[in-house]
């Protein structure tokens, strides 16, 4: 029966096979370049982008960059909501939806407790 079922599918190997990536990270490039593939960028809600507005955080590509790299982070962990903070700000980030949920400065973080994530991510 084996041999059967291996004669009627004939495996081809491509000339990659086995190969590193072009980035030549392998398995964590691989996973990288996956993850993003969604091409799902940051979404901002109303309430983040009103409250970075009031709190004075400025969303550069760059941060968006760190928030995306985040994002990769925690979705390769199974995490789906996460703190992602540095020591200035912190985004609350929903990770299936990409959607940053709210904004918070750095003397808020002092007062504040972080209910209903499952992972924290620095930038």
């Amino acid at each position: 029966m084996l041999e059967r079922v291996s004669k009627q599918i004939p495996i081809q190997q491509t000339p990659d096979a086995g190969k590193r990536t072009a980035a030549g990270g392998g398995f964590a490039a691989a996973l990288q370049q996956e993850l993003t593939k969604t091409g799902q960028d940051v979404q901002f809600s109303k309430h983040a982008r009103s409250r970075a507005e009031e709190r004075g955080i400025e969303i550069t590509p760059s941060l968006i960059d760190q928030i995306k790299g985040s994002m990769v982070r925690a979705q390769a962990k199974g995490a789906t909501n996460i703190l992602a903070m540095d020591t200035e700000k912190a985004f609350i980030i929903n990770v299936p939806q990409s959607k940053v949920i709210t904004a918070i400065t750095q003397e808020e973080m002092k007062d504040s407790v972080f209910t209903n994530i499952d992972g924290a991510v620095f930038l």
